[in-house]
Parts: C-alpha cells; structure tokens; sequence
C-alpha cells in the first residue's frame, strides 16, 4: 500500500523555517558584531608601571616626567636627566637650525610676588620679567625666554634663547607639555634594566691548555 505524504500548509511551516535559520535570540548581536566590538577594544592606559620603574632607576620622581613636541624638534635622548633633587629635563634640538627647547619640570610654584625672583633657565643674578599669558607666565631674562606652567606641587618650564626660537613656538611648545603615553615613555626614557656587562678579551691567553697567559720568553730574552 502506497501512503501518501502529508504536506504542511505554508503558515505552518514558515515559522519552522525561520527558527532553524536563526538561533541568535532577538536584540543580541550576531557574530560580526561581538567580533568587531572586541577588536576595537578599550582605550590602552598609560604604562604608569614602567613610567615608574624607568624614572625611579634615574632618580626622577615619576609624577615629575612630561614630554612635549614641536615642529622640525627632536628629542637630544642624551639630554635626558635629573633636576635638582628628584625633578626632569630633557631638550629638543632643531634639526636645521640646531635651535634648542628645553623642558624642565621641578617642585615647587610660581606666582605674581615670585615670578621676578625666579631667574630664567637657572641663570642668577639676571632681571627677569614676567607677564601673564592665560594660566602661564611668559617670562625673559639674560638672553632666554620662558613658558611656566604652574601645576599642583610643580612647574613645567620650556625655554629658548630668545634668538633662536619664536615666541609663539615656545608658547605651543609648552602649552602641548603633557605626562608621556606607553610609547612615548619608551622614547623618552631609558630601561630601568642594567645593559648586560660585555666580557673582557685577553690577547694574551692561549686556545690551548688551561687558558694561563703566555708568559714565554724567546732565546737570549
């Protein structure tokens, strides 16, 4: 006996449809969603970690390290260094004109009674004046000029001969010092982990034997 196979109406087999093609639950998000959602992933912090350990191995306090950027400068990483007691410096050198801006940051504040009193670029002994400029001083003096920035406990200072760099690149210059990201902390600072000492060449030992110098004198010596 032949049967006959039963066939589902259309509004019945829709739905079935539908449910073996998709799993996903309404409102969550298919698989090239969560993928790119992950890769974008969040903003990367700071490597405050290794910003402490490489100016600490230095003597810098790291709260104290900034870096800054203008154009046609680069950063001399020799010139890299403490200040005073624990603060930073570092200078940028231009490349055509081997013009240079020096960043200085340390303890302490500067105000309208202080500011005259405080020489430009460490030079004592010389007049220095000083004149607003929005939340920093503009400051000159024995052939220098200066941006000081006050911030709580400390100073950033960028500063120039006044020949050599505009004012208006000093004050951009200062106004983009800024705390150093992950990449810029490993531009700017060295390791904190000590260079492997390289081992000594005798010239005097033999391949040979138990590697004692070669203490031979010819005949007649």
């Amino acid at each position: 006996m032949i049967r006959h196979a039963r066939v589902l109406p259309v509004l019945v087999l829709a739905p079935l449809l539908l449910t073996a093609c998709g799993s996903e639950k309404a409102g969550d998000p298919g698989p090239s969603a969560s993928a790119s959602a992950s890769a974008a992933g969040p903003a990367v912090a700071p490597g405050t970690g290794e910003l402490a350990s490489r100016a600490q191995a230095m003597g810098v306090a790291p709260e104290l390290v900034y870096v800054t950027e203008a154009p046609g400068f680069t950063l001399a990483e020799q010139s890299v260094g403490v200040l005073g007691d624990d603060g930073f410096s570092a200078t940028w050198v231009d490349g055509d004109t081997n013009a240079l801006l020096r960043l200085a940051v340390d303890r302490g504040s500067i105000t309208a009674d202080t500011c005259p009193e405080q020489p430009v670029g460490d030079m004592s002994g010389e007049h220095t004046t000083c004149e607003r400029d929005g939340d920093a001083w503009y400051r000159t003096g024995a052939g220098r000029h200066e941006y000081a920035l006050p911030e709580e406990g400390h100073v950033v200072r960028v500063s120039a001969e006044t020949d050599a760099v505009p004012r208006d690149v000093l004050r951009a210059a200062a106004l983009a010092a800024h705390r150093p990201d992950a990449a810029e902390i490993d531009r700017l600072l060295p390791s904190a982990e000590p260079a492997p000492a390289t081992p000594v060449e005798r010239g005097d030992l033999p391949p040979f034997g138990d590697g004692a110098p070669d203490n031979h004198v010819d005949v007649g010596g």
